[in-house]
């Protein structure tokens, strides 16, 4: 009879066995949110062949599935993979190998970071980007004078933080056939006692930049590398790529095929004919790591160069408002042109009066309510009459919160009090849809979406400056700001079936964090660690071991 009774119970043991599913990965004994609709937690995942095929706890998930691989979480925190919903992923790569001119308090240190560059030397163009007047002592532009000491047969080109103003040596103007008197619309070429200053304004970048040689394709390949380790250090698995060219989607598309570049990327090519050709020719790309179908348009410049088109004067520049980089029958035309294929439009729009201009636009064309998820970019200075626009055409506004946190110290001075009610108001326009993508504009900010939550949510900088947070009345709450790199994120690029959450059938892109950003004291958040990156199931960063806890 016992021997009976062991035959039935390894019998039983063997169906039950035989009835378990195969799977990849079990992720276990950490604090899932899986930022679904009702913003649920769970213990335990599992992962098969780069998706998410079930939640719930280690143990009913054992009873269902065998693994192959196991991850303890050792009761760390594991949320969707971060997206960033605004960057320039290939500018950031490119810009790895240049001079970085961030962090200068003055014009005098910028030249101090030449010291690694011969004044003999005339071997090719030097470039940098990351200077900022706002942030110098005396907050006005250069001019190129020690420059063209300094490198009188070089070409040098430095842009500004914001990529929307540059200085260039006379080498470099020379090249470009740039001359005094010059005139463009939408830039200026800045003079002073009729001589070039080297300050290029938005559209006047353009022929100077134009010279600049490209990386061959293998310096390109090395370069997108390492800002790909960069960001998924950061814990970014998507990035929304704002304005490139479909040559530079072409490479990465061959990078992505043949396993050199593992990121997801969702692109909106540049405003000019040769992309809208191409994506006639092509039509809407769309792989598991490739996703092109809108265009990015610039209405205006920047707030801090003051390219920024604003409906009134700068408060601190009388008879100045900006300007358009082109003209509104140029934005009425892009806008019927991609309305009629059903594309997306995305338009980076930062002053009250390019705004206006831009929703007018938008509402001629999306007549109404839709579901065409076209986007301000920025929306960075909405006039109080105007953010009605964003709810009655469905407009969506792109932010990044660390524009806040960097303009503060100025944005006062430049737009007044009254104006800058409805500037970086974050919360105002979540209101208008009940949903907004946060992403960060790197590299113009820093590429960490930790810093995205931490200035949406408490609106201070790393000092705790101001007391009482920026304009606090526009703070997003801890979910809000999670949904905006997330799910939202991935909403504002049409894929909120396939990320953006951890639920089965969705990719397993997902990151450890060894902090609970739900519940964290707001001086602790900054101090968060990204512990591990998934992509698709796979490893693609962890923090090295000796600094790991578990």
């Amino acid at each position: 009879m016992r021997k009976l009774a062991l035959i039935v119970v390894i019998n039983v043991c063997m169906i039950a066995c035989s009835t378990k599913r195969a799977a990849d990965l079990l992720v276990f004994n950490g604090t899932i949110y899986t930022v679904d609709t009702s913003f649920s937690k769970a213990e335990a995942m599992v992962v098969k062949d780069g998706r998410i095929v079930a939640l719930g706890t280690k143990s009913d998930l054992e009873k269902q599935y065998t693994c192959k691989e196991q991850l303890d979480a050792s009761g760390k925190f594991i949320y969707p993979g971060f997206i960033d919903a605004h960057a320039h992923f290939a500018g950031y790569a490119k810009g790895l190998s240049e001079l970085d001119l961030t962090g200068t308090s003055r014009w005098a240190d910028i030249l101090h970071r030449f010291n690694g560059y011969k004044t003999g030397d005339t071997s090719g163009w030097i470039i940098g980007r990351g200077w900022d007047q706002n942030d110098w002592d005396v907050k006005e532009f250069p001019t190129n004078e020690e420059l063209n000491k300094m490198y009188p047969n070089r070409p040098v080109y430095l842009v500004r933080i914001d990529g929307h103003a540059a200085v260039a040596n006379s080498k470099a103007l020379e090249l470009a056939g740039v001359k005094a008197g010059d005139t463009i619309a939408g830039g200026e070429y800045q003079i002073k006692n009729g001589v070039l200053t080297g300050i290029l304004i938005d559209n006047a970048m353009d022929k100077v930049a134009s010279r600049i040689p490209e990386p061959s394709f293998e310096m390109l390949k090395a370069a997108l590398q390492r800002a790909e380790a960069n960001c998924f250090e950061q814990g970014l698995t998507s990035i929304h790529d704002c304005g490139l060219s479909y040559d530079m989607v072409e490479n990465m598309e061959a990078m992505q095929k043949n396993g050199d570049l593992k990121m997801r990327l969702y692109v909106m090519l540049s405003d000019a004919k040769q992309n809208y050709d191409y994506l006639l020719k092509r039509g809407i790309i769309k792989t598991d790591r490739m996703h092109v179908r809108g265009f990015k348009i610039f209405s205006d410049g920047a707030l801090g160069s003051r390219g920024a088109c604003l409906l009134h004067d700068y408060s601190d520049k009388a008879g100045w408002r900006g300007f358009l980089l082109s003209s509104p029958e140029h934005f009425d035309s892009v806008a019927r042109f991609i309305s009629a294929r059903g594309w997306q439009m995305c338009t980076h729009a930062i002053g009250d009066s390019a705004n206006r201009t831009i929703l007018e636009t938008y509402a001629k064309y999306l007549k109404g309510k839709n579901d065409q998820r076209w986007r301000i970019e920025h929306a960075q200075v909405i006039n109080e009459h105007d953010f009605h626009f964003f709810g009655d055409y469905n407009i969506i506004p792109s932010v990044q919160p660390t524009h806040a946190t960097s303009d503060m110290y100025w944005a006062g001075s430049r737009l007044g009090a009254e104006r800058l009610k409805g500037a970086y108001a974050y919360l105002q326009l979540l209101k208008q849809n009940g949903w907004i993508p946060l992403g960060t504009d790197f590299p113009v900010e820093d590429i960490s979406p930790l810093k995205t939550f931490y200035a949406a949510v408490i609106r201070k900088d790393a000092t705790g400056f101001p007391a009482s947070g920026f304009r606090i009345e526009n703070a997003l709450t801890r979910e809000q700001a999670l949904r905006g790199m997330t799910i939202w994120a991935a909403r504002a690029a049409f894929e909120e079936q396939e990320k953006g959450s951890l639920e089965p059938g969705k990719l397993a892109d997902f990151v450890v964090l060894d902090r609970d950003l739900m519940q964290a004291p707001a001086a602790e958040l900054l101090k968060t660690e990204v512990l591990k990156t998934y992509s698709g199931g796979e490893k693609v960063f962890e923090k090295k071991k000796a600094l790991l806890d578990f």
